[in-house]
């Protein structure tokens, strides 16, 4: 029977890591710096000078981070803020959490992110941000979201929860906008043990806010000025965080030599992939290919000990849990065409060039374009 190529192969990842994981944890237990703390102070250090931010504050989850954002830059009832419908729930999750309503732009389907084009048609005077979500590690077109933002006088927050050292214009995602999020789920391309999240951002205007609604509201350890929430980043967490950052680079080079692989075997029968602009760089975190019979494909290649999945099948205007509180038009054709086709193939750090050829074997024996 062939190897089980797993959609993200952890396990080999943990193997390579685990002394140095090991002796970082027992750190933290030693000290028992269990929530926030010099753990992950040094994390927030380390993440942010990675990407270039001046300012990185860690917390629970990439949701809560774009909650937090939100309700720092004080959206909350009765705002609307423009974002994709092809996207994880979260991104709308959030919204709803600080008590605004998203607004849905169609994406641009050569890089399934947000289309710049569609945004002053969905501006109105309730408008109060635009959330661009650099989907599949690919970042969205930025400077024609931000010079619209400027225009009407938006804020702009990067959903950037899967495009870790992902470049726009030679700049990190995370260092584009007024405020960007990021999340460590285990399976992103840098990923915790659990969850844990990141907010980046320039504007020293909100940091302070920030800190105390990740914390209760605290000024100091019994006195609370804001209404907050308990989102603080654990210490074990960003500890493991630390040392998987260090391999971020390599890991991040290899994914787009996998992208590569992937591309030069499937594109030449027609397939459509990725496209990131010449001025992007995509970090990768899903290999998305377009099918015309994904759901036999989902069994080909499961059948075949292949990992794969889709992201994401449902958009978010389609949502049960939101059909009753959007508004009934939503003409979204290339988020439409999206959902039904895209399917991921594997993709990590881990990943080797035999792999990606019995991958592609496998999947042009019976994908069609």
């Amino acid at each position: 029977m062939s190897e089980v190529i797993p959609f993200v192969d952890l396990e080999r990842q943990y193997q390579r890591l685990k002394p140095e994981i090991a002796a970082a944890m027992d750190a933290v237990l030693d000290a028992r710096a269990f929530i926030q703390g010099p753990f992950a102070s040094r994390f927030e250090e380390e993440f942010s000078k990675a990407i270039g931010a001046p300012y990185g504050l860690g917390c629970a989850n990439g949701t809560a981070a774009i909650s937090l954002v939100l309700e720092a830059l004080g959206i909350g009832p009765g705002d609307e803020v423009i974002t994709v419908s092809h996207t994880f729930f979260a991104t709308a999750e959030a919204i709803y959490h600080v008590g605004a309503r998203p607004v849905f732009v169609d994406i641009d389907p050569s890089t399934y992110t947000m289309d710049p084009a569609f945004l002053e048609a969905a501006i109105t005077p309730k408008t109060k941000a635009i959330l661009p979500v650099h989907l599949y590690g690919t970042p969205a077109d930025m400077a024609p979201i931000m010079e619209i933002a400027r225009r009407h006088n938006l804020q702009v927050i990067e959903d950037s929860a899967q495009a870790h050292l992902a470049t726009y214009c030679g700049q990190f995602a995370g260092t584009l906008s007024d405020a960007a999020t990021f999340s460590f789920y285990p399976g992103k391309n840098l990923g915790a043990f659990g969850d844990a999240g990141f907010i980046s951002t320039a504007r020293e205007d909100i940091v302070k806010r920030l800190k105390r609604l990740r914390d209760h509201g605290r000024l100091s350890k019994y006195e609370h000025d804001v209404i907050g929430y308990n989102q603080r980043m654990d210490g074990l967490q960003a500890a493991i965080l630390s040392v998987k950052l260090k391999y971020l680079p390599q890991w991040t080079e290899a994914r787009r030599r996998n992208a590569a692989l992937y591309d030069s075997k499937l594109r030449s029968h027609g397939f459509k992939t990725i496209e990131p602009s010449n001025t992007t760089k995509s970090s990768y975190h899903l290999y998305v290919v377009e099918v015309g019979n994904r759901d036999e494909m989902l069994q080909v290649l499961e059948g075949a000990g292949i990992g794969c999945g889709v992201h994401y099948p449902v958009p978010l205007h389609r949502q049960p849990a939101l059909k009753d509180i959007l508004p009934g038009q939503t003409d979204l054709p290339h988020t439409e065409n999206a959902a039904a086709r895209v399917l991921s193939l594997p993709m990590c750090g881990e990943l080797t060039e035999e792999k990606i050829d019995r991958v592609c074997d496998v999947f042009l024996s019976s994908a069609k374009p």
